[in-house]
């Protein structure tokens, strides 16, 4: 079976890289670098920008933040270069990181490269010509999980990952910051977010534990195998730290629609495709591998849907603001609202699914 693999497009209008530059910079850092370039864009993610540069023979991605963007936090390129450093002697799941410049007279901010890994992405629909069945679901949910159990067993202190972090007081300063993007973003008055801000901050977990941690961890960050589905890869590490791993894990389970949700949710995952494991099984599997109990799973799920929603909002306004154009933006506020509410019936039922 011809299989797809994730492959780039003519850039968007209003988001072209300054090749002549690039290719100046490039040829000036990098050794027996390229005499040409060619630049295309993945038309995937809703964040930082993701660029193909092929060099003759070889190929490479370069990340750049969106245009008009000012967290800081979130579109850190040298912070990500960082984090992939440290990963590559303890951690096989990654791209290997080229070069990070912070000149922003080069393409317009500061960028970095690593290389390519070709493999399929599954993001909001299954690829043409890609057949999955509930059984390969069954398998790349499973695996999934267990990727990130090897995540949360990584350890910080000698591979040098408790740098990237100040666990410490991890999840209050979570919650303080999102409610805080959140408002400072806020373009619509949505009742269901208001109420989850609040709810969060009187219901803090009292116990924590630290891990290394992703922090974006869904399938469209996966880099699949074309034959076997097996992980090749993990990206987008730039909100990546060590902190508590069941805020990660919150992350993971918001990121993981089901059948039931609202289909605002389905632009983030497949996961709502028959075969998959259903949030329950994805807490079920994860406190088995890692041998714990979860006692406040409602909590890290609820502040999940919240940052989520937190993150759609921050595109949206900058869409609203006309920084960007990609029209997959206009229709996130509805993703927030979505959010909210799956966050508020986590509350009123006092579980994490069967909503509806």
């Amino acid at each position: 079976m011809n299989k797809p693999i994730d492959s780039p497009v003519e850039t968007r209008k209003g988001e072209e890289l300054n090749e002549q530059q690039l290719l100046a910079y490039l040829k000036s850092e990098l050794p027996n670098f390229a005499d040409e370039i060619a630049v295309k864009q993945f038309p995937g993610g809703f964040s930082n920008l993701t660029y193909l540069i092929t060099a003759g023979t070889r190929e490479y991605v370069l990340r750049k933040p969106p245009f008009g963007a000012n967290i800081k936090s979130a579109h850190d390129m040298g912070r990500e270069y960082n984090v992939l450093h440290l990963l590559e002697p303890v951690y096989s799941k990654i791209p290997k990181p080229i070069i990070f410049c912070d000149d922003k007279t080069v393409i317009g901010s500061p960028f970095f490269m690593m290389e390519r890994i070709k493999g399929v992405i599954l993001r909001n629909t299954i690829p043409k010509g890609l057949e999955l069945t509930p059984a390969h679901f069954k398998k790349l949910s499973t695996q999934t999980i267990e990727n990130l159990v090897d995540l949360h067993s990584l350890d910080v202190e000698n591979s040098g990952l408790i740098s990237l972090g100040k666990p410490k007081g991890y999840v209050k300063r979570q919650v303080e910051g999102w409610v805080k993007r959140y408002f400072k973003a806020e373009t619509d008055e949505i009742s269901s977010m208001n109420m989850v801000a609040a709810w969060m901050a009187d219901n803090l977990p009292i116990k924590m534990t630290t891990a290394f941690i992703h922090n974006d961890y869904k399938y469209d960050n996966l880099v699949l195998d074309v034959d076997s589905l097996e992980i090749k890869a993990v990206l987008d590490w730039e909100m990546a730290t060590v902190g508590d791993p069941l805020m990660d894990l919150g992350t993971t389970l918001a990121y993981w629609v089901e059948k039931e949700d609202s289909p605002a949710l389905r632009q983030f995952n497949l996961t709502w495709v028959a075969g998959n494991l259903t949030r329950q099984q994805v807490i079920e599997k994860y406190t088995t591998l890692r041998n714990i109990n979860i006692d406040d799973v409602l909590f890290y799920y609820v502040f999940g849907c919240f940052k989520l929603g937190v993150i759609a909002q921050q595109i949206y306004a900058r869409y609203k603001k006309g920084y960007t154009k990609d029209a997959r933006f206009a229709g996130l506020i509805h993703t927030v609202k979505a959010c909210g509410a799956n966050a508020q019936n986590a509350i009123k039922y006092n579980r994490i699914n069967n909503f509806y």
